[in-house]
């Protein structure tokens, strides 16, 4: 047996958990800072403030008396508060006894401090999770500019052998004898997009330096690759970004389009793709999976789809956004992903779409992984990503997340009183329960589906 022959493989691995400890260290840490700093600005002292778990690999006690400490397993991180009996932030009854009788240092108790300081702490490590996002997403805006109206070529797309008149800064005026409508306008590009002649090459009307010329160059939607879906039937066969897929089981390609039909019409058989990569031609066989679309309406549409993303033949040329207009573009998206992700839930529990949608550890570390094999940017988007997600789960009302602890000081609220710590305890351990349960399935899909 060849041992050099797994170390490729082996390597593969560490870099996906490289990757999913990274990304999951920073969500963590930003949201159990957002815990720390409004704790720490409504008066209630950080006893531990811990990036992992298990035995301490480092530590430091800093001026305000809190241990900042890195632990050996790096798949989480708490905030341990004075009166904390646990991360979960249970009371320690012996200790909340000894407080009793000191006003001042009661205060400085999560369990001892006033309702909204309490609540402002719990609610900080969600909020922190969905700033952060914003902000990245602001910042990819901001990097990647705000597309040209109307539409202008930018870079290429290296497609070998194909016709290309088109340069860098033309302005597209007609594609295939058809206008060219405002790419930001939605449902006419769609109409445009719909009605263009297949056919290579494109016959284009540009404006180029103030005057108008006429040009032959690409297909506007080629079968090209311009990213590829971790964890899809692409991945698997080993599809790469700047791939050109020319024929489907010996039939020539013009556009993606063409494409997508073939693997719908596939409905599921293995397809033999012949696809252009360096100069060389590579075939390659897959089989299309049926994945769950989130659609504009909020539901879901059941496809056959090969996990490829394509594209223009260009880059659009973009100008500078202001930091408003990115900022506003970076909360879109945060607010995307979350009503993408509660109609999901949503669907998979009314049974509309299958629950293996719902990844575990294993599946979001593979995702990692991906990612970052794909750029910083790429990676950096996952985060951003990742860390709604994270910001959502612990909103939900469950005992042991944070949206559990806000539940209880609504009770309070309303009530005038806390629950009382039986019930505290047995809530919380039913919310334990769950949260174990619904680990385990997630890593049940991640192995079986």
């Amino acid at each position: 047996m060849d041992i050099l022959a797994f170390v490729p493989q082996f390597g593969g691995f560490l870099y996906t958990i490289a990757s999913f400890v990274i990304a999951l260290s920073v969500i963590v840490a930003v949201h159990e800072y957002g815990h720390y700093i409004v704790g720490r600005w409504s008066g209630i002292h950080a006893e531990v403030f811990s990036i992992g778990f298990g035995p301490v690999l480092w530590s430091r006690v800093d001026r305000h008396g809190t241990r900042w400490q890195i632990a050996a397993l790096p798949f989480g991180g708490y905030v341990k508060f004075l009166g904390d009996a646990d991360a979960a932030s249970g009371k320690d009854a012996q200790a909340m006894q000894a407080a009793a009788d000191d006003p001042e240092h009661l205060r400085r108790t999560m369990h001892g401090a006033p309702l909204w300081a309490r609540s402002a702490t719990v609610a900080a490590g969600p909020v922190f999770n969905f700033v952060m996002s914003v902000i990245i997403f602001a910042a990819v805006a901001m990097s990647q500019g705000v597309m040209r109206d109307p539409l202008t070529v930018g870079d290429m797309a290296p497609l070998p052998g194909v016709e290309n008149g088109l340069q860098q800064g033309d302005e597209l005026i007609t594609a295939g004898g058809l206008p060219v409508p405002s790419y930001l306008d939605t449902e006419a590009w769609e109409e445009f997009r719909k009605a263009l002649p297949q056919q290579q090459p494109l016959d284009y009307q540009v404006r180029r330096e103030g005057s108008e010329h006429s040009v032959s160059g690409p297909y506007l939607y080629p079968p090209y690759v311009r990213g590829v879906v971790p964890r899809s039937a692409a991945s698997d066969a080993g599809l790469q970004p700047e791939d050109l897929i020319v024929a489907v089981d010996g039939a020539p390609l013009v556009s993606f389009d063409q494409l997508k039909e073939h693997v719908e019409a596939a409905d599921g058989k293995v397809l033999v793709l012949d696809v252009l990569r360096g100069g060389e031609t590579v075939e390659m066989a897959l089989a299309p999976r049926r994945t769950d679309e989130p659609q504009p309406d909020g539901g879901f549409a059941t496809r056959w789809r090969i996990g490829i993303i394509g594209g223009l033949a260009f880059e659009p040329a973009t100008d500078k956004a202001g930091l408003g207009e990115s900022l506003a573009a970076g909360a879109y998206q945060v607010w995307a992903v979350v009503g993408t992700s509660l109609s999901g839930l949503k669907h998979m529990i009314t049974g509309a779409i299958s629950t293996c949608n719902l990844s575990g550890p294993i599946g979001i570390a593979e995702t990692s992984g991906a990612m970052a094999s794909q750029g910083a940017e790429s990676f950096i988007r996952f985060i951003a990503v990742l860390s709604t997600a994270v910001g959502l789960l612990n909103l939900f009302p469950v005992p042991a997340l944070d949206g559990g602890h806000l539940m209880f000081y609504a009770y309070e609220a309303v009530a005038g009183r806390p629950p009382s710590d039986r019930a505290v305890r047995v809530l919380m351990s039913l919310g334990i329960a769950i949260v174990l349960s619904l680990m385990v399935f997630a890593i049940g899909n991640d192995l079986f589906c």
